[in-house]
């Protein structure tokens, strides 16, 4: 059955009241959609350009303001990569998949530039889906960040698209689609960008990438979970679509006593096993941890029960770069046997801070150093409430490897949040009142999954306007019954109080958090949680730069 989503919806009404942006075709998976096209690079299918890209008055994502800050990046000596997305068979550890991937690995194969680099890569679209790429965490030009619709058009089935831009920061970033849940499929893959002048003095690193799957499991589709989860609860909506917990009803996904489940189970559905999650609870995420049962947990693509080993020797300095590619999951990550120190968050380097366990919601990084002791040593990433959990080993000696359920100790000892954490002087904001506050309320529930900001769901004509060399104050307060990892595009913000430089934070359910940054790279640029599922029913918005 083919089935429109709400977003194609939403481009249907949009291009039938004449604001010259356009739909994608629809299909039987719940993608994104094309609301408009601003086509650079692209060959072999991809849509033509749009009268009017934008509503008027704003800096168009290919405008003359758009190329200027590209050029003050001083563009540097190319790094060309090819990728091609494709529909594959993947080995995830003695249990194979057909999903989708760049190229026939999960994750995709990391690319490796230095800062200053002009990264040129040119996507080949294998899939039968139009797809993107958007490179998460940097401060790039507009028309390559990757969102059809609204900074490019999407790269039709069988077509290619040439991204060019410069990285101008260094830092452990990541890049995936931005079409519909194609990232909770097998695309993404690490960016590292290098730093030649790089403080850390270490002998070996380990980029160590964190995902819930779903994708070709008993049948399962992201594509079907959005479709169950968009159908929302029915008649049982406790909260009133608002995502606030009644009394003793501590949201919908609370309810371990609903009929067909069990605590942390799915209900049971007519056509393959559903995946609606039912009591998963975490007090670190504010109660409501997640809405997906994802039957996998994977570290570097392989299940705990056949982990990736990294080897080292005794003494050894490792520098760990964590990245969080799940759509649903929250993971709690410690290294048995081991402290790690905290150096980095979000690519941006922090004063340095040890603690046993980490907090990474989906979209976050951290890079981390240890000193690795002699042995076999679990690095283990616990699914926050959803009693699960994903396994990698670090080996330097002899001895048997840890059981697959192994719950290293670290993983209760002493977590250091993001909150917790300051920017290293180098990169911290100067003090300066904010000249604009945009205030986004974060809104919806699973009852009725009507998630949004301030109440209006995903339009992409809807613009929060800024303007150029403003200090901006972003406001989010979480009136849902669920926590949210807020991501902007194109910037990186300050935490309150000198807290770290990110681009992805943890706002928590019944809590406001107020972030700052600098309106120095001009265009469209879409705030939105980076819960997946979330994002596509509507918790999506634009901050839009004046002309």
């Amino acid at each position: 059955m083919r089935t429109p989503t709400r977003r194609t919806v939403l481009a249907a009404a949009l291009a039938a009241a004449g604001t010259g942006l356009l739909t994608a075709c629809s299909s039987d998976s719940m993608k994104g959609m094309d609301h408009a096209s601003v086509n650079h690079g692209a060959t072999g299918g991809a849509s033509s350009p749009a009268a009017s890209a934008a509503p008027a008055g704003f800096v168009a994502p290919n405008g003359p303001e758009v190329a200027a800050a590209e050029a003050r990046r001083n563009p540097g000596p190319e790094r060309k990569v090819a990728l091609t997305a494709t529909e594959t068979t993947l080995d995830l550890g003695g249990r194979t998949v057909r999903s989708w991937a760049y190229g026939d690995r999960l994750p995709g194969q990391e690319i490796r530039a230095t800062v200053g680099d002009t990264l040129a890569l040119t996507l080949a679209n294998h899939l039968p889906q139009p797809t993107s790429l958007h490179w998460h965490g940097l401060a790039l030009r507009n028309d390559m960040d990757g969102v059809p619709g609204l900074t490019q058009s999407a790269v039709k089935a069988g077509a290619t698209f040439d991204y060019r831009f410069t990285l101008g920061h260094p830092g452990t970033y990541w890049f995936h689609p931005h079409s519909g849940v194609q990232q909770e499929r097998g695309l993404y893959a690490p960016l590292i960008v290098e730093d030649p002048r790089e403080p850390l003095r270490y002998d070996k690193e380990w980029v160590v990438v964190l995902d819930d799957w779903v994708d070709g499991v008993d049948g399962s589709t992201p594509d079907a979970v959005l479709a169950e989860l968009a159908k929302g609860m029915g008649g049982m909506d406790h909260s009133g679509g608002s995502g606030h917990e009644m009394p003793g009803m501590p949201g919908m996904s609370g309810m371990s006593g609903a009929p067909g489940t069990g605590a942390g189970g799915t209900a049971s559905g007519p056509a393959g096993p559903a995946r609606m999650l039912m009591g998963a609870r975490s007090p670190l995420l504010g109660g409501d941890a997640g809405d997906v049962a994802h039957p996998f947990h994977l570290v570097n693509g392989r299940l705990a029960t056949a982990p990736e080993t990294f080897t080292a020797k005794p003494g050894d300095r490792i520098r760990i770069r964590l990245i969080n590619a799940g759509g649903d999951t929250a993971y709690r990550v410690a290294l048995g046997g081991h402290e790690l120190t905290v150096t980095h968050t979000d690519g941006f380097p922090v004063e340095q801070a040890t603690t046993q366990a980490l907090l990474l919601g989906m979209g976050e990084r951290y890079d981390v150093l240890v000193t690795a002791a002699d042995g076999v040593f679990p690095l283990t990433a616990l699914a926050e409430g959803k009693d699960a959990t994903a396994l990698a080993l670090l080996r330097t000696g002899g001895g048997a490897a840890p059981d697959a359920s192994v719950r290293p100790a670290e993983l209760d000892g002493k977590l250091v949040t993001a909150g917790r954490l300051k920017a290293d002087p180098s990169v911290r904001l100067p003090a300066k009142s904010p000249d604009r506050t945009v205030r986004l309320e974060l809104t919806g529930g699973m009852a009725k999954a009507d998630w949004a900001f301030n109440g209006r769901r995903y339009d992409p004509a809807q613009r929060y306007p800024v303007a150029a060399g403003e200090r901006v104050r972003l406001e989010f307060r979480n009136s849902t019954a669920m926590w949210h990892p807020v991501h902007l595009h194109g910037h990186s913000f300050a935490l309150p109080g000198d807290g770290p430089r990110k681009d992805t934070a943890i706002v928590l359910p019944g809590t406001t958090l107020a972030v700052d940054f600098d309106a120095d790279n001009p265009g469209l640029w879409m705030v939105h949680c980076h819960n997946v599922y979330h994002a596509e029913t509507g918790m999506m918005t634009v901050l839009g730069y004046r002309a």
